[in-house]
């Protein structure tokens, strides 16, 4: 059960937002755990993350340091795709890496670890309980990889969102409407309704 920015209570069913104002509209659990989704948050997992007051760092050196223009894709995605969510995003420009307080996402730009066919990826690095993690490594090659969609994509991964064929109803993973920037490959910019509203559930 959840309320909407109305104040208006929404009760989530395996295929159906249903609003008690009597609005009903389909939707896709695209959020971990779902019916097609059952594993267990570890690293090679999809998470959710611990709260809905979400740090996130941008590596500003070394190995993992973005460029400039793939900093703004990042802002961009988290004003314009998560900002709006329920999700509460600040930056943290001294990030903690241990403790119980950790940065929730770090941005990286690199290949290292990314699979051939991939051109990022995001993980847990310290799960917490039950579906949540504390931090989420978030890592997507350099020269160009970094694209509004891309980036949607991997910080969707960072709060829990899956991809069509793991959603519940299942969907093809190049279903746009349902998925948003969650198709695989990236084909959306944008969060989309299903995917916000899943989130605003959760959080």
């Amino acid at each position: 059960m959840s309320t909407d920015s109305g104040g208006r209570v929404a009760f989530a069913t395996a295929a159906f937002w249903v609003l008690l104002t009597g609005t009903v509209f389909a939707a896709t659990d695209t959020m971990v755990p779902t019916q097609n989704y059952g594993n267990y948050c570890g690293n090679a997992n999809v998470c959710q993350t611990d709260n809905r007051d979400l740090t996130y760092y941008m590596d500003s050196g070394g190995t993992y340091e973005l460029e400039l223009i793939d900093r703004d894709f990042v802002r961009t995605a988290v004003s314009s795709d998560y900002g709006p969510t329920d999700l509460v995003i600040s930056y943290d420009s001294s990030p903690s890496f241990s403790g119980s307080a950790e940065t929730d996402h770090i941005w990286q730009e690199g290949s290292t670890g990314i699979a051939s066919d991939a051109v990022g990826m995001a993980w847990c690095d310290d799960s917490v309980s039950g579906w949540s993690c504390d931090q989420h490594y978030i890592r997507i090659r350099g020269n160009g990889y970094y694209t509004s969609s891309t980036t949607c994509h991997e910080m969707g991964h960072g709060v829990g969102l899956v991809h069509g064929t793991q959603a519940y109803p299942q969907r093809s993973n190049a279903d746009v409407a349902a998925m948003g920037c969650m198709t695989t490959p990236s084909a959306s910019g944008d969060l989309g309704t299903n995917n916000f509203n899943n989130i605003n559930a959760t959080y």
